[in-house]
Order: C-alpha cells, then structure tokens, then sequence
C-alpha cells in the first residue's frame, strides 16, 4: 500500500488550523497487519541506512521536534521510530522546567544550543514551542510577551534552514478519552506508575486551553521550509508508522551523497 505521509499529514502553509477537525482515530486505510509491519519494519532500515549517509555526508542535520499533549506518545516515538538509528549520530534533548540560569536568558538560548550538528539528527521531546503553550496557557508572561514569540520562532527556524539543519515537527494528536485511558494504564501497572503525577492531573483541567494555544502555534509557525505535521496518535502503531515514513521521505529528499575516499583507492598496497 503506498501513502505518501509527508503530503497526506502535512499541514498546507497558510491554513487555520482547528484540531477538532483530526481525527486522531485516522490510519488512512492502513490496519494493524502484515502489510503495515512490513513497511514499518522497510522504512526503519531504510532509516538506518540513510542516518549513516547523513552522517557520512556531514552537509545537513535533522531536527525533530515533538509535541502532545501529556501521554501524547512522545516518549514511545522515540523508543520505537529510533529503535534502529546509530546512537552515535542522534541525540534527544527532553525540555524541563527552564533553570534559573536559562531564564536569565532569551527564551531560544537553552534551545540553540541542543541543535544538532551537521551529520546527526536531533530529536526535541518538548521544545521552543512550550514558550507558546505552558506559558500562555498559565499566563507565566504577558500577552505582548508571548504572542511576539510567535515571530521569533519562525526566524529562529529560517536561520535553521537556511543554515541546512532541516526542521521536522510533529504534534501527536490524541483525544481527551484516549489520555484518560493512558493515564489509567498507567496508574494499573506498577511499572508505570512513575510516569504520572498529579500535575498531569491539573493540566488536564486545561485541555481546551491547550487545544487553543496548540492550534495558534501551529497556524502561525507553519511554512513551507519548517512544516508542522499532525500525527493521528490515537493508535500507536499508526503513529510510529507515520512518523517514521515522514522521517524517511524527508531524508531522501536531501539527496545525500557519500564523500570520496580520502585515498586513491586503486594505489593501495598490502603488506
């Protein structure tokens, strides 16, 4: 079954976009089959194959940044769409409460510095984007504050690109039903149980507030060059799957190529 992902979940530039419109249930036509982890299991390798030409080229990087709401799937993307990558090359940065030595600078400065280098891919779990949704939606700072930092970000992501470090983002979109049920998965297994608090109690008392601020978030720092991409996350195996082919085509597309030889090969002789 061929689905392009990139064109199928890609949000158009210049859309207004309303989540209630997703349906985070959507698989466009796929089931959890042999066809499905079949191609799940091509596109890892392929995956595999086309970090070490990144790496061995050294002309680009990826950044994927990843967004949900809590239980949304971030931490599961990362375990199983880059399950098959060299650690050497990738690098995840997860984005906690800012320290007081990061809020004494600009907001971008914590995030410029985990920017992944030429040769590797960087995956943000969080990222700049919690400057437009944590804090707009508890009022952390003023409203001139905040919206200007909509702007920001998008010069922040041009200088990126222009700079060959390309930006793939990600919101992994799941219904309030579904996290409730993941919060209580989570609560029935023991070996779970430290992944909940009762933050993420209080937080879901904000869900149509952060509905709202991820829905500007991402009609205002969408374009063409640094897209934003909405994963239906209702189903797991749907979402790794979407991620990790929207990963592949992004790669292939920079048409990477391997470096020549530092020797000449045909003058080499063996003891």
């Amino acid at each position: 079954m061929a689905t392009n992902f990139s064109d199928k979940l890609g949000v158009p530039p210049g859309k207004k976009v309303k989540l209630a419109n997703y349906d985070p249930e959507e698989t466009l036509g796929w089931d959890k089959g042999h066809a499905m982890k079949a191609s799940l299991a091509k596109t890892l390798n392929k995956l595999d194959s086309l970090q070490y030409r990144l790496y061995a080229e050294k002309k680009h990087a990826l950044l994927v940044v990843l967004q949900a709401l809590d239980a949304g799937g971030k931490d599961g993307t990362i375990r199983h769409v880059m399950s098959g990558v060299n650690p050497q090359g990738c690098v995840v940065t997860s984005f906690k409460k800012p320290s007081e030595v990061e809020l004494a600078h600009d907001f971008l400065w914590r995030v410029h510095k985990a920017v992944p280098e030429h040769g590797n891919i960087g995956i943000f779990n969080r990222s700049h984007y919690e400057d437009v949704l944590v804090v707009r939606v508890h009022n952390l700072v003023p409203k001139e504050v905040w919206s200007a930092r909509y702007a920001q970000i998008n010069e922040f992501e041009d200088l990126l690109e222009q700079n060959k470090v390309k930006v793939l983002k990600f919101f992994l979109h799941i219904s309030r039903d579904e996290q409730k049920k993941r919060f209580k998965q989570r609560l029935d297994d023991p070996n779970r149980r430290w992944k909940i608090s009762e933050a993420d109690f209080n937080e879901r008392k904000f869900w149509g507030d952060y509905v709202a601020a991820y829905e500007a978030a991402i009609t205002k720092c969408n374009t063409a060059k640094n897209p934003w991409f909405i994963i239906p996350a209702n189903k797991k195996w749907f979402r790794n799957l979407a991620v990790s082919h929207i990963i592949a085509e992004t790669l292939e597309a920079m048409d990477m190529k391997f470096p020549p030889p530092s020797i000449d090969v045909k003058k080499v002789k063996w003891d």
